[in-house]
């Protein structure tokens, strides 16, 4: 019992404590404004983000079907009062009868005439004509039930198996949101990043027309220098405002997860840092189909199914309940006329027409269905984890080949800007190196990025993308010494 209570009173703690870990960092950053750091981010999505509240809303609806299956042990205690006029001659007798004021008048015996041969002839009009009578029935009914072929009972761990799907299914919902989050956050840095080096590479190519400019007029080089130079800074300028636009949508994403006005300012701190992945893909596997919300919630689902097949059983089963009423019957409400009824009830749908087979047959069809549902969902898990570890190990590579490409490329850079004011290279050649090292700063960029949704993949699939495994005291990558190098 003290297990279910916790359960059922599970979720509302843990929205207490992400809304409370929100209001706390809110507190804390108060005189900075809204600057918030990724965890922060993720603890107001948490505690304010429309979709956890509509999940907690369907954890309350599944724990309000357990009260309601339940109730199904609970006896029954039905008051009514019933007020009834009529001169329906059976009615009206019964109803004095149940009043205790029949007489033998009320039977027609006034009428009877021993000397009369015919007498069993004669109609009693008292009888068959009464006037009008009321009646006032006042009842108390208590029902209980004893045994209902375990129909009851199933019912309650349909509804059990179903809190614990909602749950998981917030949990599922919650690591997604934050997946969200960190996508969003993540991305306004990355966008950042590219503006930077966008605005780095209009510098290089304002310098560059300025250096072509400079050497036409000394007659040193031609004017299609100058014009490839122009070219270069127009194409850098476009790409600049594209890289504008991407931060811009960022932050709109990333203020409606943190459900904040699309024009409120917002500071953001470093970088998302998530743990790398580490330990052996089988022991990826066993935790993610262990522990991955998504499929725990399926289990249950399962289990719930299960329950409905039980419970389409019980329909078929004898049924045995116990009735206790105690009424009251006069013309006006006076309580006058007391009686009492006690009755044991066993009824068994014997025979329905294979309504009830039928309910069987399609219960543990969507029984069958289910369990298929949860191993094409497995399968769909191993298989992401597999590639999840195959992405892990290979955004690691590219990082290190992409910074140093980084490198390799701003010495190109140095090297082939030399040689050009010294007459040994040309624009194309020098533009052309500019190009490559630009390249070379967006896919350093883009590689953090990946890495940083990569991980957060890897994280949901084995349920760990809580607030709890987020480090926020880890350094990121060096993506901002890559950018500022340039």
């Amino acid at each position: 019992m003290k297990h279910a209570v916790l359960q059922r009173f599970r979720p509302r703690v843990l929205w207490a404590c992400s809304l409370l870990a929100f209001l706390v960092a809110g507190a804390a950053q108060a005189d900075a404004g809204q600057r918030l750091d990724f965890p922060a981010c993720v603890a107001r999505a948490l505690a304010l983000n429309p979709e956890m509240e509509m999940t907690q809303a369907q954890i309350e609806q599944a724990t309000a079907a357990v009260r309601q299956a339940e109730a199904g042990w609970m006896p029954r205690l039905n008051l009514s009062m019933t007020g009834t006029y009529t001169n329906d001659a059976l009615n009206a007798f019964g109803l004095k009868l149940s009043q205790r004021n029949a007489t033998f008048g009320d039977l027609g015996l006034g009428q009877y005439d021993p000397s009369n041969p015919n007498i069993l002839n004669v109609a009693p009009g008292t009888l068959n004509d009464p006037g009008a009578t009321g009646n006032v029935n006042s009842r108390i009914e208590l029902l209980v039930p004893v045994y209902n072929g375990g129909m009851v009972e199933s019912y309650v761990q349909q509804a059990r198996a179903q809190v614990r799907a909602a749950q998981d299914g917030d949990a599922a919902a919650r690591q997604a949101l934050v997946k969200q989050v960190a996508m969003a956050y993540e991305g306004i840095h990355a966008a950042r990043a590219f503006v930077k080096v966008g605005e780095q590479a209009r510098m290089a190519s304002q310098e560059y027309v300025r250096i072509a400019e400079k050497m036409l007029a000394q007659g040193v080089s031609l004017k299609s220098d100058y014009l490839m130079a122009q070219v270069r800074l127009d194409d850098v300028q476009v790409q600049l405002a594209q890289a504008r636009n991407q931060e811009a949508v960022a932050l709109d994403q990333l203020h409606i997860l943190l459900g904040l006005p699309l024009d409120s300012p917002l500071q953001l701190g470093s970088p998302v840092s998530l743990p790398a992945a580490e330990g052996t893909l089988d022991a990826w596997q066993t935790e993610a189909l262990a522990q991955n919300p998504q499929l725990n919630a399926a289990r249950h689902q399962l289990a719930g199914v299960s329950a409905g097949v039980n419970a389409a059983r019980a329909a078929g089963l004898p049924q045995v309940n116990l009735m206790a009423r105690q009424e009251w019957n006069d013309p006006s409400l006076e309580f006058a006329a007391s009686s009492y009824t006690v009755a044991g009830v066993l009824s068994w749908n014997a025979f329905d027409g294979g309504a009830t087979a039928a309910s069987v047959d399609r219960a543990q069809a969507a029984r069958i269905e289910m369990n298929a549902k949860l191993r094409q969902a497995e399968d769909g898990v191993r298989l992401q984890v597999r590639d999840a570890a195959r992405k892990a190990q290979e955004i690691e590579e590219r990082l290190v080949a992409r910074e140093r490409a980084r490198a390799q490329a701003e010495e190109a850079v140095r090297l082939t800007k030399k040689r050009y004011e010294n007459g040994l290279a040309t624009m194309l050649e020098l533009l052309t190196a500019q190009a490559q090292q630009d390249k070379a700063h967006a896919d350093l960029i883009s590689a953090r990025y990946e890495q940083v949704v990569q991980r957060a993949e890897w994280m949901r699939l084995l349920g760990r993308l809580t607030p709890e495994h987020i480090d926020p005291h880890s350094s990121p990558a060096p993506i901002k010494a890559a950018v500022s190098a340039s």
